[in-house]
């Protein structure tokens, strides 16, 4: 189960970095250097972290996984119509995906829940950040949208309804959908976390 969640979340992170690429207009090498960071970025921390093999370098399906589905994204690119929705779209079911891989991987490992946690949110948002800052971009998670909130608020019902009868396939499915959930209804209804800064500081 875990191995399929990191595959579908790898294509859609991969989707998500070759789309930032194409509207950054890069060459096809660039294409595929975001799709892989974006990735394996956050994964790759958090298993150097954990101090675990690097997934992608012990399983070359990542490698060719991402080199697919970076080719299949730029061919069709035309039939990913909006752009900016498809970005949204995938990057959303990225970090669903791999919130919950990084808190499963957390807990193989042995780690408290809060730190399973903080892992599955690292794994979920630092590829995005990668990516961003390559493409010149103030990474999502460090503006006032609510991206990293959902995937924690995502991981810690993971942990709540383990107390629960819930089996574990529609645990993970359920915890996936609250941060699906989340993140569309506060990009829907423009929710987002409280300002520090007063208006003129903004103005600035």
């Amino acid at each position: 189960m875990i191995l399929i969640i990191d595959i579908l979340g790898t294509i859609a992170f991969a989707i998500s970095g070759v789309l930032t690429a194409l509207n950054k207009r890069l060459d096809p090498f660039g294409i595929l250097i975001i799709a892989f960071v974006t990735a394996v970025g956050g994964g790759t921390l958090r298993d150097i972290l954990i101090d675990a093999p690097v997934a992608w370098m012990r399983d070359l399906t990542y490698v060719y996984v991402i080199f697919l589905a970076t080719v299949l994204a730029v061919i069709f690119r035309k039939r990913l119509n909006h752009i900016r929705r498809s970005l949204f779209l995938f990057d959303t079911i990225g970090i669903a995906l791999y919130t919950i891989v990084g808190v499963e991987k957390g807990i193989a490992a042995g780690f408290h829940p809060i730190i399973c946690v903080a892992l599955g949110t690292m794994t979920a948002c630092f590829g995005g950040v990668i990516r961003d800052i390559l493409c010149n971009e103030i990474p999502i998670i460090f503006r006032k949208e609510i991206y990293a909130t959902a995937c924690i608020l995502g991981a810690t019902a993971y942990f709540l309804l383990h107390a629960t009868p819930i089996s574990e396939n529609f645990i993970v499915v359920i915890s996936g959908s609250i941060i699906f959930i989340v993140r569309l209804l506060a990009v829907y209804f423009k929710l987002s976390l409280p300002s520090i800064y007063r208006k003129d500081e903004i103005q600035d």
